[in-house]
């Protein structure tokens, strides 16, 4: 009997030292936090051509100095799917819940000239922040990583670089931001065209590709479930518009600001080697 359970345990610990290797597929369930490191250019402001240029003197686009944009932190579930070509060489994919964030104003946007004691656009009021009290993020990925360590070593980590391409949807403005942008520089520039009635205002953010850089390392329990912690980094960029339209649906003005978000992305999960 001892024979026979020294054997068994010598078969279990084999079995649970076996690691990844070359076909092998890993599915890797989770939880993303996701941290920006942003910064933001002052909000250039571009003007339709309306008769509201010629009196007050009012560019056909003007920087207002002091302002920008900034966002929050945020939390999701991730999914992770692990692909190994080779022992140590992995194509990985990234998806999940796109993660929800929200977009703070800072300064105030105020035309050069007459037109600025007219009409101006608080951003940093209390009241209207966040400006954007919500839009989802998506950045799936794809992944090459270089695992290190023998494919039956328990501790495994990782290294990787790749791309995503990143979009934003499910904008929605804070309805006080609305309603001050369309009692203040909306109703000056709706004015000037001569375009009565209550301004539109939206928003916008431009999608991109991004590389991406990811390090880690994976702890196998047993032959099948393990354990997966990294860090993550994406140099995101993207270009936000505010537009201000008249109420028949012409472009007054498009406030437009570079938002750098940069975030580090946390992940700390569970695997199933299959």
């Amino acid at each position: 009997m001892k024979r026979i359970f020294i054997a068994a345990l010598a078969t279990c610990l084999s079995l649970s030292a076996h690691a990844q290797q070359a076909g092998d597929n890993v599915a890797v369930l989770g939880w993303f936090h996701v941290a920006p490191q942003d910064s933001s250019s002052a909000l250039t402001t571009n003007v339709a051509p309306t008769p509201i240029n010629t009196p007050l003197r009012l560019p056909n686009s003007f920087t207002s100095a002091g302002t920008g944009l900034s966002t929050n932190n945020a939390d999701t579930v991730g999914l992770v799917f692990s692909h190994f070509l080779t022992d140590h060489i992995a194509i990985t994919s990234v998806a999940g819940v796109p993660p929800v964030f929200k977009v703070y104003g800072h300064g105030t946007i105020m035309p050069p000239g007459p037109a600025g004691a007219l009409g101006s656009q608080n951003l940093g009021d209390p009241s209207s922040n966040p400006i954007i009290k919500s839009v989802r993020q998506w950045s799936p990925a794809a992944i090459l990583q270089y695992y290190f360590n023998q494919p039956t070593a328990k501790f495994r980590p990782f290294v990787g670089v790749g791309v995503s391409y990143n979009w934003f949807s499910d904008i929605q403005l804070n309805p006080n931001f609305v309603t001050s942008t369309q009692n203040n520089l909306g109703s000056v520039l709706a004015a000037g065209a001569g375009k009565p009635g209550t301004t539109q205002v939206s928003a916008k953010a431009s999608s991109s590709w991004q590389p991406v850089f990811n390090a880690g390392a994976e702890y196998n329990i047993t032959n099948h479930w393990g354990l997966v912690a990294s860090i993550t980094y994406i140099p995101l960029k993207t270009t936000s518009s505010v537009i201000v339209k008249a109420a028949d649906g012409t472009e007054l003005a498009v406030s437009k600001a570079e938002l750098k978000a940069d975030p580090i992305i946390s992940f700390l999960a569970v695997s199933y080697k299959f």
